[in-house]
This record gives C-alpha cells, structure tokens and sequence, in this order.
C-alpha cells in the first residue's frame, strides 16, 4: 500500500476556484491534478511556464498537413474578395 502525505500550498483564492473548476469540468479532482503535475515533474526533470498556451501534439501536426497543402496547393478555396463572391461561393457547394 502506498503512503499518502499532504502538502500545504498557499496561493491566491481565485487561482485555486479557478483551477478546481477547470478540474472539475475534466472530471478530474485537484489533488489528481497536482499528483500528475508532480509526477511529471519528476520524470521529466524539468518545469515549463509560458504566458501563452502550448500547442498539443494533434494540432502540431493538423497544422503541419495544413501547411503542407498550402506548399502543395492542394485543399483551397479560391480567394474571396467580397460578400457577393462569398454568396455564390456557398451556393456552388
């Protein structure tokens, strides 16, 4: 049987509401939420913080097709200069 521990963490209110939220509307607690934090922390060695949302791995590489089809030009549309133009597109579909 593993021993379980508490840790005490002071932080804001609002970033702990916030963060149980979040948690909560995945269907996961906060204290699963940190445990898995921490143990990624420990097998990977190190911590990221950026200010802006990394991308996941599915849309890295949805991005990649993408870019690939604009190179190759394949899976455009034609470019659309006005509404009229954006009408008859759609009714062409």
């Amino acid at each position: 049987m593993v021993m379980k521990t508490v840790i005490n963490v002071k932080t804001d209110r609002d970033v702990k509401q916030n963060a149980q939220k979040l948690a909560n509307d995945l269907g996961l607690s906060l204290s699963a939420v940190i445990n898995a934090f921490l143990k990624q922390f420990i097998r990977n060695q190190e911590v990221y913080f950026s200010s802006t949302p990394r991308m996941s791995r599915e849309m890295e590489e949805l991005l990649g097709t993408v870019e690939s089809d604009i190179k190759k030009d394949r899976n455009l549309s034609r470019k659309i200069s006005d509404e009229r133009e954006l009408k008859e597109y759609f009714e062409s579909l």
